[in-house]
C-alpha cells in the first residue's frame, strides 16, 4: 500500500491512514473531536496527538461537547493535573469555549456537520495535482472557514489548522493516486472537481 509520503513504520499513524484519515465525516461527536485535536496540536505534532488520544478521551467526557461546554475551573485544573496530559491552560480553556461555539452552531444548522459539509455542497472537494503530491498548508475555502470560525469564537483554529481538519474529515480527499484510499473513498462518497489555481489563497508549506 502507498502511504501518501507517510511513515509507514509508525503503527499509530499507519492506521489512522488507513482507517480514518480523508474517510467523509458526518458525526458531530468525530468532528469535535477532530477539530479539537487539531486545535491541540499547534506547535506539536499530529503523531503526538495521536499518542494521547486516549488521554484527550479521559480529560474531555470522550469528546461529549455537551459536557465539555459545562467545565468550569475545576474541569480545568483536573485535566492539567492528569498525567500525560497536554499542560496549556490556554488550550484546554479554548477546547472548553469551542465547545460552547460548537453547540451555537448546531442550534443554528440543526449539526455541525452540515455547517461545515456546507462549504462544500456536501460533496468530497477533489482539487487537480492533489493527488500527485502537490498540497497546499491552506487555501481560500480554509480562509473562509477559518475566519466565520474565528467570528463565531472559536480559538486556535486558523486556516492552515483548518484545512488539515477538511483533509482529516474527508471534505477534501487528499490521498495520493496510488493510495488504495484514494479510489476507496471517490466510490462510495459523492465527489466534486475543483481546480486547484481557481482556489484564491492557495499557498504550498514553506510560503
Amino acid at each position: 500500500m502507498a502511504y501518501c509520503d507517510w511513515d509507514a513504520d509508525n503503527a499509530v499513524l499507519t492506521r489512522y491512514h488507513d482507517e480514518e484519515w480523508g474517510v467523509p465525516v458526518r458525526d458531530d461527536k468525530k468532528q469535535f473531536e477532530f477539530l479539537m485535536m487539531e486545535a491541540m496540536q499547534c506547535g506539536l505534532s499530529w503523531n503526538l496527538m495521536l499518542q494521547k488520544r486516549e488521554i484527550f478521551r479521559e480529560c474531555f467526557d470522550g469528546f461529549d461537547y455537551d459536557k465539555v461546554a459545562s467545565y468550569g475551573e475545576a474541569d480545568v485544573q483536573r485535566i492539567l493535573d492528569t498525567p500525560g496530559m497536554i499542560r496549556s491552560r490556554r488550550k484546554v480553556e479554548a477546547i472548553i469555549r469551542n465547545a460552547r461555539c460548537f453547540q451555537a452552531i448546531r442550534g443554528e444548522y440543526g449539526s455541525f456537520s452540515a455547517y461545515l459539509w456546507g462549504f462544500s455542497g456536501g460533496k468530497t472537494i477533489l482539487y487537480n495535482r492533489h493527488e500527485k503530491g502537490v498540497i497546499p498548508a491552506g487555501n481560500g475555502l480554509s480562509d473562509r472557514i477559518s475566519r466565520d470560525l474565528k467570528a463565531r469564537g472559536f480559538g486556535y483554529l486558523g486556516s492552515v489548522t483548518v484545512h488539515s481538519h477538511l483533509q482529516a474529515c474527508g471534505i477534501i480527499n487528499d490521498h495520493g493516486e496510488n493510495c488504495p484510499c484514494y479510489a476507496r473513498i471517490n466510490s462510495a462518497f459523492p465527489t466534486v472537481r475543483r481546480r486547484r489555481e481557481k482556489e484564491k489563497g492557495a499557498r504550498d508549506y514553506g510560503e
